[in-house]
């Protein structure tokens, strides 16, 4: 019996455990026929012998019937050597004894042809059909064993292919942890509002990366809107020509810091409205102004090639008697995060 000792792991090596198991099936199969092969000897012997009896019984009747014609046609020694001619007589054929000769015999005898003795079973037949015999036996027995064996193979190519679903399953599962790890260790900007620290009613659209790695400014995009309510702005964000801006491409921000996008304070309305009718309308919130835009930036420890990342801002500003605000608003579409 050979031993194969475990491996580092606890575990043997799949091609030695399949070795093993098929070693231990030969041998199984070859004790299996070796016990066919026993019985089936045992059962010929005792066929054999009734045939042999059959035999030898059959030869010595042949033989007593071939002794018996030789012993009726010896001649009687005891027969004197020269006999009286009797007298002819006339022999009567229906005579049946009472007033005839009881002594006639027909001068022709049929003896009816006595039935022939079996042929013997020659040695040579009785091995060869006990060969056939052991041949269709050891057949029936490698095909159970065929079967059985490809029953066993269907089980484990059934347990390898739920091991396969396993692991494919399980490699998703990777793959989506190491996706979900890259996202939280890539940068993020996201764009907020501040209070101007010099301008009276003055406000900053500041973009800071709250990411864990640093990220590259590849572009900047700013527009403005004056509309009655957010349902009328334009259903994409609208640049004026010559945007986006790349001038910002030099700048590198680490994770925390921040950037100016766009200052914004209540001196700047009167710019913004062209007549006075709109910032009459404006004042008395007839009419909102929308300031929105978007930034372009790229992960500094992705390649150089890498697919950007985009983060659009929108907010509307609120025009007071005496004080005003600007707060983040607009629909989804000019606030989208890739």
């Amino acid at each position: 019996m050979v031993r194969i000792l475990p491996n580092a792991h606890g575990g043997r090596p799949k091609v030695i455990n399949v070795v093993i198991w098929l070693i231990q099936s030969i041998d199984a199969i070859w004790y299996i026929c070796a016990m066919m092969l026993k019985d089936l000897a045992v059962l010929a012997i005792v066929l054999a012998i009734p045939q042999a009896q059959l035999t030898a019984s059959g030869q010595t009747d042949s033989h007593t019937s071939a002794n018996r014609p030789a012993a009726a046609s010896a001649p009687s020694t005891s027969a004197p050597l020269t006999a009286t001619p009797a007298p002819a007589v006339t022999p009567d054929v229906r005579t049946d004894c009472p007033g005839g000769n009881c002594d006639y015999q027909p001068s022709h005898i049929t003896v009816a042809t006595p039935a022939p003795a079996p042929s013997p079973w020659p040695l040579q037949d009785r091995l060869k059909w006990g060969t056939e015999v052991v041949l269709v036996l050891l057949g029936y027995g490698g095909i159970m064993v065929a079967l059985s064996t490809l029953r066993k193979i269907e089980r484990q190519s059934s347990y390898s292919e739920a091991a396969a679903q396993a692991a494919a399953e399980s490699s998703q599962a990777a793959l989506a942890y190491a996706q979900a790890i890259l996202h939280a260790e890539r940068p993020w900007v996201l764009v907020t509002i501040v209070p101007s620290r010099s301008i009276e009613n003055g406000f900053t659209v500041i973009a800071t990366n709250r990411g864990r790695s640093p990220a590259q400014i590849v572009s900047a995009a700013e527009g403005t809107s004056i509309v009655a309510d957010e349902a009328n702005l334009p259903a994409a964000p609208e640049f004026a020509p010559g945007e986006p801006d790349n001038s910002l491409a030099s700048i590198i921000l680490l994770p925390g810091e921040f950037m100016n996008l766009k200052s914004f304070s209540r001196d700047d309305v009167r710019g913004l409205c062209e007549t006075e009718e709109r910032l009459l309308r404006v004042e008395n919130w007839e009419e909102r102004i929308f300031l929105y835009g978007k930034v372009v930036y790229r992960d500094l420890m992705g390649p150089a090639d890498h697919q950007t990342h985009e983060t659009g801002w929108c907010c509307r500003y609120i025009h007071g008697r005496q004080k005003s605000g600007l707060v983040m608003a607009g629909p989804q579409e000019y606030n989208l995060h890739t």
